[in-house]
């Protein structure tokens, strides 16, 4: 369930509630019965694992200009040993 915050116009104070997304907004403060209004908060979760990110979805291979795939060059373990690079 969403965690709200809403921002009383009159006092100022700050009241955290727990509400279903479809639930009504709150209206009145329950300190002065000023009018509230529902704050926009950073969200707290985070996408943790693999396919959320555009490098995760990258293929091994690279596109030339013509959209042909051009697979990438990589140095063998003997080229690498060597300092050689074609």
């Amino acid at each position: 369930m969403p965690l709200y915050e809403y921002e009383c116009e009159k006092c100022g104070d700050i009241e955290e509630v727990l509400q279903k997304f479809s639930d009504q907004p709150l209206l009145k403060c329950k300190h002065c019965s000023g009018a509230l209004h529902k704050l926009v908060s950073h969200s707290s979760f985070h996408l943790k694992g693999t396919g959320w990110y555009v490098t995760d979805y990258a293929n091994k291979s690279q596109h030339n200009s013509s959209g042909n795939a051009v697979k990438k060059k990589t140095a063998s373990k003997s080229e690498k040993s060597s300092g050689k690079t074609s």
